[in-house]
């Protein structure tokens, strides 16, 4: 039995301010701490369900938040940035099932730091439908036929997966009171939770079922700036459909958070005042 586990930073108990997610930030190193223990209560109860290995991705910012001497030695750890699947990078047939942990709502609605990949996008959306970052990796995890068992995080995130993939567990570690405001349970209870949501995700590991991949996934992006979205529109198959707005057609779920990664890396640059230098 082979688990994959995707931990996210911003749906963790007790994490709800900028200061706290970004590196440098008073925050930060009581976040990672955070971050890590729930990370170890995700593992201890996948092995207590029956899991022979785990496999668990650090999937925010940087993607090397988890304080890895604390980790639970029994599980691998991917880390590190960028990596070609991103928040599901490691993924693969093999696995029987995947849990995400600390995830976020999506960009464009309520929820505590909600966004989707990025806080620059305005919002971001799959053949239509305003999605998460959890939607999108739980594409990526369908097209290896893995199915998606659990999700933690706040009740905004939990709610919108639990609607969009029936059938899914989740556990909500706090209630969002606003962009960086929560009600939060305490690191402890939430631990509690999510070991026993883990155990029970793996023990019933053999009853789920993976949705099919969408033949087409087409990607649209409200970028934050015009100059962002004319960055946007080189990448080859893109269209600029809007002022501020590129789609992609994509072939696979891999190939679009490719464009939805690139899409970042120039909304980002477009702010720090980067556009000299890349048109050198």
């Amino acid at each position: 039995m082979r688990v994959y586990i995707s931990i996210d930073m911003e749906g963790v108990a007790g994490i709800a301010t900028m200061d706290q997610v970004v590196r440098g930030g008073h925050g930060y190193p009581r976040a990672q701490q955070l971050m890590t223990g729930e990370a170890n209560a995700a593992i201890e109860g996948a092995f207590a369900g029956g899991a022979t290995e785990v496999t668990i991705n650090d999937s925010h910012g940087t993607m090397d938040n988890l304080i890895h001497e604390d980790l639970d030695q029994r599980a691998r750890v991917v880390f590190g940035s960028p990596k070609l699947d991103c928040m599901a990078e490691g993924i693969d047939k093999d696995h029987d099932v995947a849990l995400f942990i600390g995830y976020h709502a999506a960009a464009g609605g309520p929820g505590v730091m909600a966004h989707t990949y990025s806080s620059l996008f305005a919002e971001v959306r799959v053949n239509g439908t305003s999605v998460s970052e959890a939607d999108v990796n739980a594409l990526q995890a369908a097209a290896v036929g893995v199915p998606v068992a659990l999700l933690t995080g706040d009740d905004v995130i939990c709610a919108d997966i639990a609607a969009s993939l029936p059938g899914i567990a989740t556990v909500t570690v706090k209630d969002s009171h606003g962009y960086n405001a929560a009600d939060s349970v305490s690191p402890t209870e939430s631990r509690r939770l999510i070991h026993d949501a883990a155990k029970r995700a793996v023990e019933n590991a053999s009853s789920l079922t993976v949705a099919p991949t969408p033949e087409i996934i087409e990607v649209e992006i409200d970028m934050p700036n015009i100059p962002s979205a004319e960055l946007a529109q080189m990448i080859p198959t893109a269209e600029r459909t809007a002022i501020r707005t590129i789609k992609l057609t994509a072939r696979s779920p891999r190939e679009a958070v490719n464009f939805i990664t690139a899409c970042y890396q120039f909304a980002a640059a477009s702010l720090r005042g980067m556009l000299p230098l890349i048109n050198r």
